[in-house]
């Protein structure tokens, strides 16, 4: 008997909007979530058709000495140099994006959170039935990536020009998770109300065309 497709719910934000905290509520709700970016270093591990690719490219200075992906000289070069940038995302797209429908196929819960930073960007909106945006000011992000991350200004400018801006993420979200000042327990209150939501959308097998993506954050 062939398994029926899961629904997916893809997760989706600008850096630093806390998708990983939003994502970590649904599977304390016992829901998979697939993390793109997991299955991004998965594709790299030494030995990978992936990795050899990139330092063939690149050159092997952006291996570190145990055989790993030099991730911070990367994202340095590629945000550096927009024609590197498209270079591996051809690359690895392809193979992450092969890795991510098997690890939702083989998915048991009701539905699927599918995590992926650049989701619109990439045109991975096609992969799912419905589009949730987590939400914060650029402001925020800016000083979240500063104090989390440790770039400089520059650099965050640089990230946040390669995505969307915020008021095309949410013209294209159908849910939209404003976590703007909210507390953890305001938080696990409205991953809880999009959890029976999602539950009640996965049961009656609706589709993404039956729902027009809207602006107004769920409260």
């Amino acid at each position: 008997m062939t398994k029926t497709a899961p629904f997916i719910v893809g997760l989706t934000g600008g850096i630093a909007s806390g998708k990983s905290t939003v994502a970590g509520e649904f599977a304390a709700q016992g829901i998979a979530v697939v993390d793109a970016d997991e299955i991004s270093r998965q594709v790299v591990t030494p030995g990978s058709e992936g990795l050899t690719g990139i330092v063939a490219h690149f050159g092997p200075e952006f291996l570190q000495p145990d055989g790993q992906l030099d991730r911070r000289r990367l994202r340095e070069r590629i945000f550096a140099q927009a024609e590197e940038r498209h270079w591996l995302e051809q690359w690895l797209h392809p193979r992450i994006e092969a890795a991510m429908r098997e690890a939702c196929r083989r998915a048991t819960t009701p539905y699927v959170i599918l995590m992926v930073p650049l989701l619109l960007e990439n045109g991975l909106e096609r992969l799912v039935d419905r589009v949730l945006v987590v939400d914060v000011s650029e402001q925020t992000q800016r000083q979240r990536t500063l104090a989390r991350d440790g770039v400089s200004e520059e650099q965050v400018s640089a990230i946040l020009a390669a995505q969307l801006t915020r008021a095309q993420r949410l013209a294209r979200a159908h849910d939209v998770l404003s976590n703007e000042g909210l507390s953890l327990t305001q938080l696990e209150a409205e991953v809880r109300r999009l959890h029976r939501h999602y539950l009640a959308l996965a049961a009656s097998k609706c589709g993404p065309d039956n729902f027009a993506p809207h602006q107004k954050p769920l409260h």
